[in-house]
């Protein structure tokens, strides 16, 4: 292996010098009936030098034409089962009470952080995202592709168009409905919410009994603990004004019967810290063993060296007729 590459047919890199013999056997046969054949400049200080430079020039583009018969490639990873893997859905309460400060800045920045790094470990996982409050929306459809992720957790805020409210049982639908869409073997939603669900036209449980159907494991994170959290709710003459969330206000008990019914489990994040350590349990939880096929994906790098080798070789000849042509 060479700066990484290797090649397919090696066996093909022993037709450049032995190309290159047969090559130079008859550029410089000098005989024909006892008498010099190659022309007189030859003899002198610039023949010497031109015979020197055709003869450069046919070695490098006979070894690389040799190297690209060889089909030189580059290990770029494993064939792996795609069967094997999984879809993951972050469904993501962004209520104004998510703007609470017990997490610091708030639970939302806290939250949007510690996904992200929880998604840096699944690099061969789909990822989707649903923000709920009110209403429902699908932020970002399943996909692997990492700087898009970032830029749309990055994008996530509270409120908006989504209204106020809490609406558990439709954004788990809606998570529900995206992964029936998959042909994934693994699909599991991860449920962010620090309230209690108020809204919306299914029931947490309605939901949870869809999850359980199309064999998706649900894990519910109550963000928050039962002490009392503080909550900005504006300005008055330059100094924040914050509106008081009760500790505990949690529907506990249905996020557990969602996890228990979907085969999930159900946890309590009430710092930083623990959130990050709840996220790392789901992780290991939901390690998936990959299928390796055995079979190595290449880049091939082939095409240069045998385009080079052309446009040399075509040099040679050009340079060794003139050559010829000079001297008779």
């Amino acid at each position: 292996m060479i700066y990484g590459l290797e090649f397919r047919d090696p066996w093909f890199l022993l037709m450049g010098p032995i190309g290159f013999l047969i090559w130079a056997i008859g550029f410089y046969k000098p005989f024909r009936k006892g008498e010099l054949r190659l022309p007189r400049r030859y003899l002198n200080e610039k023949g010497f030098f031109s015979k020197f430079f055709i003869t450069v020039l046919a070695f490098i583009a006979m070894m690389l034409l040799a190297v690209a018969l060889a089909v030189p490639r580059k290990p770029a990873g494993f064939a792996k089962n795609d069967a094997e893997l999984n879809d993951i859905f972050f469904v993501v309460d962004v209520s104004r009470s998510m703007l609470a400060e017990d997490f610091k800045p708030n639970r939302l920045e806290v939250a949007k952080r510690k996904i992200l790094e929880f998604i840096k470990l699944r690099p061969t996982d789909r990822i989707g995202i649903i923000i709920f409050s009110e209403k429902v929306y699908t932020l970002l459809p399943l996909t692997t592709d990492l700087t898009l992720i970032e830029k749309i957790i990055d994008e996530i805020e509270v409120g908006g168009f989504l209204g106020g409210g809490t609406n558990i049982g439709d954004a788990l639908a809606l998570a529900v409905a995206r992964g029936a869409q998959s042909l994934a073997k693994n699909k599991t939603v991860i449920l962010l919410t620090d309230g209690v669900s108020n809204v919306g036209f299914m029931t947490p449980m309605q939901a949870a009994e869809e999850a359980k159907n199309q064999n998706m494991k649900v894990y519910t994170i109550a963000v928050g603990g039962s002490e009392d959290a503080l909550m900005p709710v504006g300005q008055v003459f330059g100094r924040k004004q914050y509106q008081t969330i009760p500790g505990g206000a949690i529907d506990l008990e249905t996020l557990k019967k969602i996890a228990d019914l979907t085969g999930g489990k159900d946890f309590v994040a009430s710092s930083e810290g623990s959130l990050k350590n709840v996220l790392s349990e789901i992780e290991k939880l939901e390690k998936t063993k990959i299928e390796i096929s055995g079979k190595v994906i290449y880049t091939y790098k082939h095409y240069g060296f045998l385009f080079w080798g052309i446009v040399l070789f075509v040099l040679t000849e050009l340079s060794r007729r003139l050559v010829l042509r000079e001297g008779e």
